[in-house]
């Protein structure tokens, strides 16, 4: 049991599924809230301000990714996707536009709540990792850690919960060349069962946001054969 209440919010429109992972997500001490389609889901989540979200890629209204990319527009929450889509590109799209974790339907409830105390589990501990605001190349890049805040020349940078703990694990040991293993099992976590290839897309997606020019990184560079490293002198 877990000490103290958080909220989680299921979205699914397959009501037999939610009232069962209610059951369980409860039974563990968590507070849930639940939406059966896109716009509930939209309003449930201004209003509850949720630390995890549960998310069924397939709602009558609104479709899951694209519940998942206005959320990422504004928050870092974690979200973990429930898929039938059992390929590996379907699955890579949903972590490519923010996801943290799938778990593929049907599932085991008792997994999925060890899923969802993973990902909590993970987002807590790289937030407590570094826990003051860091500065790259003269504020070019800054990275506050007490306000989860990622601001590129003054400028808030909207980075999924992955890619953040990427960044965070990089920071830890700058010019360290990380392998794609090494940054799943120190950022995304041991339980992680999403592909190497993913970390060469949340990089990417990096790149994107905090490089001057993605094609030619100052900061995250790729050293061939082996994997990445963030170049910065503390």
């Amino acid at each position: 049991m877990i000490s103290f209440s958080k909220k989680i919010l299921v979205i699914d429109d397959e009501k037999k599924i939610v009232e069962v992972v209610k059951s369980y997500l409860e039974h563990s001490g968590y507070e849930v809230y639940t939406a059966f389609n896109g716009t509930q889901a939209m309003a449930q989540f201004e209003n509850v301000a949720p630390c995890l979200i549960i998310l069924d890629l397939m709602l009558p209204d609104i479709s899951g990714e694209d519940i998942c990319r206005t959320i990422r527009k504004q928050s870092r929450v974690p979200i973990i996707m429930l898929t039938a889509k059992v390929e590996e590109e379907d699955i890579l799209k949903g972590l490519d536009i923010g996801a943290d974790d799938y778990v593929l339907k049907p599932f085991s409830p008792r997994q999925l709540v060890a899923r969802v105390a993973a990902v909590l589990r993970r987002t807590s501990e790289a937030a407590a990792a570094i826990s003051n605001v860091i500065s790259l190349n003269d504020g070019d890049i800054i990275i506050d850690n007490l306000r989860h805040e990622v601001r590129k020349k003054d400028n808030i940078v909207n980075l999924t919960p992955n890619e953040y703990k990427i960044l965070l694990t990089m920071l830890k040991v700058p010019n360290k060349t990380f392998t794609r293993d090494e940054l799943i099992t120190s950022a995304l976590g041991d339980d992680f069962e999403g592909f190497d290839r993913t970390v060469d897309t949340h990089i990417k997606n990096l790149r994107q946001k905090i490089e001057d020019d993605p094609k030619e990184p100052k900061y995250l560079q790729t050293v061939h054969g082996i994997g990445y490293r963030l170049n910065y002198e503390p």
